[in-house]
């Protein structure tokens, strides 16, 4: 008889076409996907409606070969552009600035050079990278080689200077009419934050976003390279022939990407935020008010959108998930939330790979997959 009604809901089930659920195996095998494409470790968090289950793969330190830690910290690369994006959010709210604020009405003068003009570039440009500043980041993005690695892993650079050397750049085009990804307009976002504010934009987020959600273990670096433990050690793969090399130590990013966090603290910050516990209705629409992101990237990144420091992505079963990803030396992110807010994703690899194109893909397409799975709730 079990056999028997066993077989009638499986065919029932097929019938009704619904698809089994995601769960913790399914989570564990999609992090070992993720390892097997070329990295040392992973953590993964799945949460659907309160409920989280995490699952690691790989190793957390190439000599010992421990296990990646389920709660370890990592460096969060770009997400941490949301946490600016809210602040400003919270701040435009207040009536304390404007999303049609120009640059010059907070910064007279900063952004001026070779047709770059911070009297026409909002800070809603800056925010969904439509201001047509061209990144000439000096660390950590742009550092191509374990030498120059050791070299500037120490390196520090104010905002003030990454803007300047963005000067000797012409612009990619008009403010507003086009999409390139800048680094450097979060860099003069966090000076702005500091100027309506009169405090350093990490305090800013502290303030009104890390200590209002009870993220412990989320906090800004300040000057130490290090990483609080627990932690997977970070690599980077710079030319095949080198293979990983530890990039763990460095100095972080300034607005556009300095936090360190925790697939925990990240999950609740999201869904948080997209749950309407950080901005008002007004601003979080805003937030979610989207434009499509550069051809080459949605090349990559199928029907990708940039709202103001969200990127919003389809889903292969329909509707679609926002977040915001980061990758940095040693550390890529990929974070998700359903339209619905009722399942969410974050992922920490810690690895990068620079080596090969083909690589790059299949790592990203690994990850793709974890995230669309478990957004999905299917196998």
């Amino acid at each position: 008889m079990f056999v028997t009604h066993v077989a009638m809901v499986a065919a029932l089930t097929a019938s009704l076409n619904v698809a089994p659920e995601y769960g913790r195996p399914d989570l564990r095998r999609d992090a070992e996907r993720i390892v097997a494409g070329g990295v040392t470790g992973v953590q993964a968090r799945v949460t659907s409606e309160g409920r989280s289950m995490v699952a690691v793969a790989g190793v957390a330190d190439l000599r010992t070969r421990g296990p990646v830690p389920p709660n370890g910290y990592f460096r969060i690369g770009s997400s941490n552009k949301t946490f600016v994006a809210t602040v400003v959010l919270q701040l435009v709210g207040e009536g304390k600035l404007a999303l049609d604020d120009t640059v010059d009405r907070w910064l007279p003068g900063l952004i001026k050079g070779r047709g770059d003009d911070g009297r026409k570039i909002t800070v809603r440009d800056l925010l969904q990278h439509t201001s047509g500043l061209v990144d000439d980041y000096p660390y950590p993005t742009a550092i191509a080689s374990s030498r120059q690695y050791r070299r500037h892993r120490h390196d520090t650079f104010t905002p003030q200077q990454v803007i300047s050397r963005a000067m000797r750049h012409k612009p990619a085009f008009a403010p507003g009419k086009g999409w390139l990804y800048a680094n450097t307009g979060y860099a003069t976002l966090g000076l702005i934050i500091e100027k309506a504010t009169a405090r350093p934009w990490h305090e800013e987020v502290k303030r009104r976003v890390i200590e209002p959600l009870g993220l412990k273990h989320t906090r800004w670096p300040a000057g130490s390279a290090e990483l609080p433990r627990p932690h997977a050690r970070g690599y980077t793969v710079f030319k095949t022939s080198e293979g990983f090399v530890d990039t763990t130590r460095h100095r972080d990013a300034d607005a556009s990407g300095g936090l360190i966090s925790t697939t925990a603290d990240l999950d609740r910050f999201f869904t948080a935020l997209l749950g309407g516990e950080l901005l008002r209705p007004a601003e979080l629409a805003e937030m979610r008010r989207t434009v499509p992101v550069a051809t080459e990237l949605r090349r990559i990144w199928p029907g990708a959108r940039y709202g103001l420091g969200l990127v919003q992505r389809p889903l292969p079963c329909g509707g679609t998930y926002v977040g915001h990803g980061g990758d940095i030396l040693g550390f890529m992110t990929r974070t998700g939330v359903t339209a619905d807010g009722k399942r969410s994703v974050v992922i920490s690899v810690s690895t990068e790979r620079f080596d090969s194109a083909k690589r790059i893909v299949q790592i990203d397409a690994a990850v793709n997959r974890l995230v669309n799975r478990a957004l999905c709730d299917t196998r």
